[in-house]
């Protein structure tokens, strides 16, 4: 992915702090990838003012026949500012994403960013080569538009949707459209190879707003502005969020041992205290085993093994380990996290969980489902989402 600015404008003084733009944070990654965050590697990204502008105008049109001809660069190359791999579903312990042959292009888009308030930030489809030239694959659908321009999508296209009233608790769901080379908005094409592009939207713009989504057929990135995280919980936050709750001392009704959340960093293997619930209800337990071998042996087979009947309600449904959700920029407001997913069990705020429960994100090359924005494990039946119920102590 590359970030051109636009607007030449004499370069920043050495003791300024550079303006920000806003975040590109990846979807599926609970506040950071899970071998850490490493140079251009990242589960969030940064934009901010360069000392000097790099923006781009159109130039001449070339025919490559061969990759080895287009001198086609790796994500290794200068030109591209970060990389995103496939999003591992599923958190922690699920596959190596560079292990699995990755759908997204190598030069996925730009985003161009004005260097003047209001910093608008503005999506275009594909990227450079090592000769900083725009490249476009040899199956890529291309086109010569009416004013003689070259335009045309990437191989298994770039999505955007923005979404209604911004990203607030009032936050709707949009469109999904694509985007060109050029930055025109189209609607999605039949599947995300297809050689006919769709209908050109001509009411929408390709400016990006707080809570855009970008897809890249692989990875799903949100778009948050520099206004929109001031107004959003810091990880400070979420910690002192998760030491209320603690210190509230909650109890396994069952066992009647005291539960407690672990560190923000602490994203792995569950502990003694670790609360555990039944996803249908809300009840919430520390872990426990009702004795039967045939029973642990069914439950130790992963989240569908985990169907458990409640000791408190008699309801049947996940019964899972409860992991706070660490990445702040997910978070639509400073509520208490009291809501879980299902069936990953990452804990938000109540209208964080409704929010991106309604959120329809792309899956393969033509599907849709809604997604724990903390693992990408796709929700299960109703309830996509459940109230924590907590017992606190008996003294």
């Amino acid at each position: 992915m590359f970030f051109p600015e636009q607007e030449n404008i004499s370069s920043l003084p050495s003791n300024k702090v550079p303006v920000k733009y806003g975040e590109l944070i990846v979807l599926g990654y609970n506040g950071s990838l899970p071998n850490g965050d490493r140079g251009r590697h990242k589960s969030r990204f940064g934009l901010s003012k360069r000392s000097k502008a790099n923006g781009v105008k159109p130039s001449t049109v070339h025919s490559a026949y061969t990759p080895q001809a287009a001198k086609i660069g790796r994500s290794t190359e200068s030109p591209i500012d970060f990389v995103v791999t496939d999003t591992a579903i599923g958190g922690p312990g699920s596959p190596d994403p560079q292990s699995v042959q990755s759908t997204i292009s190598r030069f996925a888009c730009r985003i161009a960013c004005q260097r003047s308030p209001p910093h608008t930030a503005s999506i275009y489809a594909a990227g450079f080569d090592s000769s900083k030239n725009i490249f476009l694959g040899e199956k890529a659908a291309k086109w010569r538009r009416l004013d003689g321009q070259m335009d045309g999508l990437t191989t298994n296209g770039v999505l955007v949707m923005h979404p209604r009233q911004g990203f607030t608790q009032d936050s709707q769901q949009g469109v999904w459209r694509e985007i060109s080379v050029c930055g025109n908005i189209f609607t999605l094409r039949e599947t995300r190879s297809a050689q006919q592009w769709g209908k050109m939207v001509d009411a929408e713009s390709q400016e990006l707003v707080d809570g855009s989504l970008l897809d890249l057929c692989g990875a799903t990135l949100l778009w948050r502005t520099a206004e929109g995280l001031a107004h959003t919980p810091t990880r400070k936050h979420l910690e002192v969020l998760r030491q209320e709750i603690n210190a509230a001392r909650p109890q396994c009704p069952v066992g009647l041992n005291t539960l407690a959340f672990p560190s923000l960093r602490r994203k792995a293997t569950p502990d003694e205290m670790q609360p555990w619930a039944y996803l249908r209800c809300g009840h919430v337990h520390g872990y426990h085993d009702w004795g039967s071998q045939r029973r642990h042996h069914e439950e130790s087979r992963g989240q569908e093994g985990r169907q458990r009947e409640c000791p408190m309600c008699r309801s049947r449904g996940p019964y899972v380990p409860l992991w706070l959700g660490c990445e702040a920029g997910f978070y639509l407001d400073k509520a208490p996290p009291t809501h879980a997913f299902s069936p990953c069990g990452h804990v938000c705020s109540e209208k964080t969980a409704a929010f991106w429960s309604r959120i329809p994100l792309p899956h393969g090359t033509h599907t849709f489902h809604a997604a724990c924005p903390f693992c990408a494990l796709p929700l299960g039946a109703e309830p996509r989402y459940v109230r924590l119920i907590f017992q606190g102590p008996l003294d």
